[in-house]
């Protein structure tokens, strides 16, 4: 749960870090991406290692619902990283585009 939320608090994170740290502008919180993509990948890893071990036994494991939280919380945060890469993509492409 803990890389879940790690990797969909991030990018708010960085965005707020550049806001309020003068010289930095919001392109450069893009460079938190990267991060939030390994820690969702790895909340969602790991989120389905769990749930295979739990099917794989006859007693549930303790923990299973907060692996579950880890790997919704792992997508969405994949899901905010994929959308700010398009966003600064396209940004560099309109800015190329435009000079």
């Amino acid at each position: 749960m803990l890389l879940g939320l790690l990797g969909l608090a991030i990018l708010p994170a960085a965005i707020a870090v550049t806001e309020r740290v003068d010289g930095l502008s919001l392109v450069e919180s893009g460079f938190a991406i990267p991060a939030a993509i390994v820690f969702g990948l790895a909340a969602v890893v790991l989120g389905r290692r769990v749930r295979s071990r739990d099917r794989q036994t006859l007693a549930a494991l303790p923990g299973t619902r907060v692996a579950r939280l880890g790997r919704v919380l792992g997508y969405l945060g994949l899901y905010v990283a994929l959308t700010a890469a398009l966003a600064v993509g396209f940004y560099a492409v309109l800015t190329y585009v435009s000079t």
